[in-house]
Protein backbone atom coordinates (compact mmCIF):
# COMPACT_ATOMS: atom_id res chain seq x y z
CA UNK A 1 0.00 0.00 0.00
CA UNK A 2 1.47 3.64 -0.47
CA UNK A 3 -0.28 7.04 0.48
CA UNK A 4 0.39 10.22 -0.52
CA UNK A 5 -1.47 12.45 1.85
CA UNK A 6 -1.54 16.55 1.32
CA UNK A 7 -1.98 17.94 4.30
CA UNK A 8 -3.74 21.61 4.24
CA UNK A 9 -4.14 22.67 7.75
CA UNK A 10 -1.24 21.62 9.74
CA UNK A 11 -2.36 23.33 12.68
CA UNK A 12 -5.52 21.36 12.73
CA UNK A 13 -4.26 18.27 12.38
CA UNK A 14 -1.84 18.92 15.55
CA UNK A 15 -5.11 20.30 17.66
CA UNK A 16 -6.54 17.12 16.79
CA UNK A 17 -3.96 15.07 17.82
CA UNK A 18 -2.76 16.89 20.94
CA UNK A 19 -7.45 16.41 21.76
CA UNK A 20 -6.37 12.60 20.76
CA UNK A 21 -3.61 12.91 23.45
CA UNK A 22 -5.45 14.56 26.10
CA UNK A 23 -8.29 11.80 26.34
CA UNK A 24 -6.13 9.17 26.58
CA UNK A 25 -6.13 8.47 30.26
CA UNK A 26 -3.78 5.90 29.91
CA UNK A 27 -0.62 7.75 28.67
CA UNK A 28 1.28 8.44 31.19
CA UNK A 29 2.17 12.57 32.43
CA UNK A 30 5.88 12.13 31.34
CA UNK A 31 4.81 10.29 27.91
CA UNK A 32 1.86 12.96 27.38
CA UNK A 33 4.25 15.82 27.38
CA UNK A 34 6.42 14.23 25.20
CA UNK A 35 3.50 13.31 22.88
CA UNK A 36 2.24 16.60 23.11
CA UNK A 37 5.46 18.28 21.64
CA UNK A 38 5.81 15.55 18.85
CA UNK A 39 2.87 16.45 17.45
CA UNK A 40 2.71 20.34 17.72
CA UNK A 41 6.27 20.26 16.07
CA UNK A 42 6.08 17.22 13.23
CA UNK A 43 3.27 17.09 11.01
CA UNK A 44 3.91 13.62 10.13
CA UNK A 45 4.15 12.80 14.13
CA UNK A 46 0.77 14.42 14.45
CA UNK A 47 -0.80 12.36 11.83
CA UNK A 48 0.70 8.98 13.12
CA UNK A 49 -0.85 9.64 16.27
CA UNK A 50 -4.43 9.75 15.16
CA UNK A 51 -4.27 7.53 11.90
CA UNK A 52 -3.95 3.84 13.00
CA UNK A 53 -2.89 1.33 10.36
CA UNK A 54 -5.31 -1.38 11.94
CA UNK A 55 -7.85 0.57 11.99
CA UNK A 56 -7.45 1.20 7.98
CA UNK A 57 -8.19 -2.21 7.37
CA UNK A 58 -9.54 -3.80 9.82
CA UNK A 59 -13.06 -3.99 8.22
CA UNK A 60 -11.78 -5.26 4.92
CA UNK A 61 -12.97 -9.23 4.15
CA UNK A 62 -10.12 -11.10 3.41
CA UNK A 63 -7.61 -9.17 4.57
CA UNK A 64 -5.52 -9.37 8.08
CA UNK A 65 -2.61 -7.03 9.17
CA UNK A 66 0.45 -8.59 9.48
CA UNK A 67 3.05 -5.83 10.55
CA UNK A 68 2.44 -1.89 9.90
CA UNK A 69 5.18 1.20 10.36
CA UNK A 70 5.14 4.66 9.74
CA UNK A 71 7.45 6.81 7.60
CA UNK A 72 6.97 10.05 6.08
CA UNK A 73 9.35 12.49 4.71
CA UNK A 74 8.05 16.21 2.30
CA UNK A 75 7.81 15.66 -1.26
CA UNK A 76 6.98 17.48 -4.02
CA UNK A 77 3.65 15.71 -5.43
CA UNK A 78 2.52 16.77 -8.75
CA UNK A 79 0.04 14.39 -10.22
CA UNK A 80 0.10 15.22 -12.83
CA UNK A 81 3.57 14.01 -13.59
CA UNK A 82 4.35 10.91 -15.50
CA UNK A 83 6.39 9.70 -12.57
CA UNK A 84 3.31 9.42 -10.24
CA UNK A 85 0.85 7.22 -12.30
CA UNK A 86 0.45 4.40 -9.80
CA UNK A 87 -1.87 3.16 -12.82
CA UNK A 88 1.58 1.65 -14.38
CA UNK A 89 2.12 -2.05 -14.92
CA UNK A 90 5.24 -1.61 -13.41
CA UNK A 91 3.97 -0.97 -9.84
CA UNK A 92 4.62 -4.77 -8.91
CA UNK A 93 8.14 -4.70 -9.20
CA UNK A 94 8.62 -2.60 -6.64
CA UNK A 95 7.87 -6.16 -4.77
CA UNK A 96 10.19 -9.32 -4.52
CA UNK A 97 8.04 -13.09 -5.53
CA UNK A 98 7.20 -12.92 -1.86
CA UNK A 99 5.93 -9.39 -1.40
CA UNK A 100 8.59 -8.11 0.44
CA UNK A 101 9.23 -4.55 -0.79
CA UNK A 102 12.78 -3.93 -2.46
CA UNK A 103 14.64 -1.03 -1.98
CA UNK A 104 14.38 -0.44 -5.98
CA UNK A 105 11.40 1.99 -6.88
CA UNK A 106 10.95 3.44 -3.54
CA UNK A 107 12.35 6.82 -3.46
CA UNK A 108 10.22 9.81 -2.85
CA UNK A 109 7.14 8.09 -1.80
CA UNK A 110 5.45 6.80 1.45
CA UNK A 111 5.29 2.89 1.47
CA UNK A 112 3.38 1.32 4.65
CA UNK A 113 3.60 -2.62 4.78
Amino acid sequence: MELVLEVDDEDALAKAALRRISADETVPADERAHAESAVTEDTAEALAYLVDPFDLVSEVPGVELAQASWSSERIGYDPDSPEWDLDDDDVDEDFDDEGAESAEGTEGAKRVG
